[in-house]
C-alpha cells in the first residue's frame, strides 16, 4: 500500500502508541480525582499542556484541550463572536476567507444565519489572501478575523504575520484566529510574534491519535463555552479528559517538533520530484497552489485536464495507491472544490484535481512507483473520455441531419 493522503490523517507512530498504552490499562484514573491515583494522571495532562505551549510560544495556561481541529475552530469562532456581541450588540462583523476548511466556513455561515455580518476575503490564483482587501473591510464593528495558516487542499501558506501585525496596529480590538491544523510542526509558529489571539491545532495530522486537539486562547481573551459542565479545561471544555489521547498528542508533537527540519527536507525533496515529473511527463496539467517556500512541504495538488478526479482516484486505488480529490471532510461531494473555484480554476480543471500529501514515512521508492503508474492511467482515462466525446458528437450530427 502507498498512502498519500496525509493531509486527511496520518499513521500513528509506534513511539506514540507505546506512550499511550499504560493509560488504557494500569493508569486509568480520573484526572479530576483528589486521590493520588487520579492526580498523578492529571500531572500527565499538565506536562502535555506545557510541551504543546512551548512549541507555539504560548503559556501552558493558554492551552485548552479539545477533540480536534473542528471543535477548536468552533469554540474559537462561536465563543469569541457571542462573547463580544453579548457585551456590545453593534459588534457583529466578522471576516474570513473563501478557501477555509468547512469547519470554519460552515461555522461562519451559522453565525451569518443568526444575524452576524460576514465578509469572505478573495485570494489570488495561488490561493494567497488579499491583505489589502482585508484592510478595506475592517470597520469599528469588526469583532474578529479568521485566516488559516495553510490551505488543506492546495498547501498555500498564508501571510499570517502580516495580517496579525495589521490587526494589532488598529485602535480598536479585532481578534485574530488562525486554523493551524495543517502547519503545526511543519511551519514554525510563534503566537506572540504573529499577534495571534486564538489558534487551532490537531493531533492526527502529525502521527498522533485521532479525537484530540487543542485551542490556544491568549491570556485576557474571553470565550463563551459551547458546552457546560465541570471545571475541566478552564470550564471551556467540560468533561473527563481524554488522557491517553492528550498524552499521545504531546508525544507526537514532541517528536515532530524535534525532527521538523529533517522531515521537511525529506518531504520537500519528494514533493518537488513528484511535481517536476508530472509536469514533465503528463500534458495539460496545472499545479494548484503556491510554489517553493509558500507551499507546505508535503502537499502536491494537480489538476489533470480531460480527466475526472474521482476516476483517477479509483484507478490508483486499484494499484493500492491512496490519494484524495479534495479535503476529507468534503470528498464525498460531487461539486468541484470551493478552493479551486476561488483561485479561478475552470470547472474542467477543478473536477480533475488530485491531492497527493506526503509524510515522514513516504519513501522515494513509493513516489517512483506512483510516477511509473500515473501517466498510463491518465492516458487511458483521456482516451476513454475522447471516445465519449466522439460518440456524443456523432449523436449530435445525426440529430442535426435528421432535423
Amino acid at each position: 500500500m502507498i498512502y498519500l493522503d496525509n493531509a486527511a490523517t496520518t499513521q500513528i507512530s509506534d513511539d506514540v502508541i507505546k506512550a499511550m498504552v499504560p493509560y488504557f490499562s494500569e493508569k486509568f484514573g480520573n484526572p479530576s480525582s483528589i486521590y493520588s491515583f487520579g492526580s498523578n494522571v492529571n500531572k500527565v495532562i499538565e506536562e502535555s499542556r506545557n510541551i504543546i505551549a512551548q512549541i507555539i510560544g504560548a503559556n501552558p495556561k493558554e492551552i485548552i484541550f479539545t477533540s480536534g481541529g473542528t471543535e477548536s475552530n468552533n469554540l474559537a469562532i462561536i465563543g469569541i463572536a457571542q462573547e463580544i456581541h453579548k457585551k456590545d450588540s453593534k459588534k457583529n462583523h466578522i471576516i474570513t476567507t473563501k478557501i477555509e476548511h468547512p469547519s470554519v466556513l460552515n461555522t461562519f455561515k451559522h453565525l451569518e444565519s443568526i444575524g452576524f455580518s460576514v465578509d469572505y476575503l478573495d485570494v489570488d490564483s495561488d490561493g494567497v489572501v488579499d491583505v489589502e482587501q482585508l484592510k478595506d473591510l475592517v470597520t469599528e464593528n469588526t469583532i474578529f478575523v479568521s485566516v488559516m495558516h495553510a490551505n488543506n487542499e492546495i498547501g498555500t501558506i498564508e501571510p499570517i504575520e502580516k495580517i496579525g501585525s495589521f490587526l494589532a496596529s488598529l485602535k480598536h480590538r479585532v481578534y485574530f484566529h488562525v486554523d493551524a491544523v495543517q502547519t503545526y510542526t511543519k511551519v514554525p509558529i510563534d503566537v506572540k510574534k504573529a499577534n495571534i489571539d486564538l489558534l487551532s491545532i490537531s493531533s492526527h495530522k502529525i502521527h498522533g491519535p485521532k479525537g484530540v486537539g487543542a485551542l490556544f486562547v491568549k491570556k485576557g481573551v474571553s470565550l463563551k463555552p459551547l458546552m457546560f459542565g465541570g471545571p475541566q479545561e478552564r470550564s471551556m471544555r467540560p468533561g473527563t479528559e481524554n488522557v491517553s489521547g492528550i498524552l499521545g498528542f504531546s508525544k507526537a508533537s514532541e517528536i515532530a517538533f524535534k525532527d521538523m527540519e529533517k522531515n521537511n527536507k525529506h518531504m520537500i525533496s519528494l514533493r518537488n520530484k513528484l511535481i517536476d515529473s508530472i509536469e514533465k511527463n503528463i500534458s495539460d496539467v496545472i499545479l494548484n497552489g503556491a510554489k517553493g517556500d509558500m507551499r507546505l512541504s508535503n502537499n502536491v495538488n494537480i489538476s489533470f485536464k480531460y480527466v475526472e478526479g474521482e476516476s483517477l482516484l479509483l484507478y490508483l486505488e486499484m494499484e493500492d495507491i491512496f490519494v484524495s480529490t479534495a479535503s476529507a471532510c468534503s470528498s464525498k461531494k460531487l461539486e468541484p472544490s470551493h478552493v479551486l473555484l476561488a483561485i479561478g480554476r475552470p470547472h474542467e480543471f477543478a473536477h480533475g484535481a488530485i491531492r497527493f500529501t506526503l509524510s515522514k514515512y513516504t519513501t522515494t521508492e513509493e513516489i517512483s512507483k506512483l510516477l511509473d503508474i500515473l501517466p498510463p492511467i491518465v492516458k487511458k482515462l483521456r482516451d476513454m473520455s475522447s471516445i465519449d466525446k466522439d460518440t456524443d458528437m456523432t449523436k449530435f450530427k445525426e440529430t442535426d441531419e435528421h432535423v
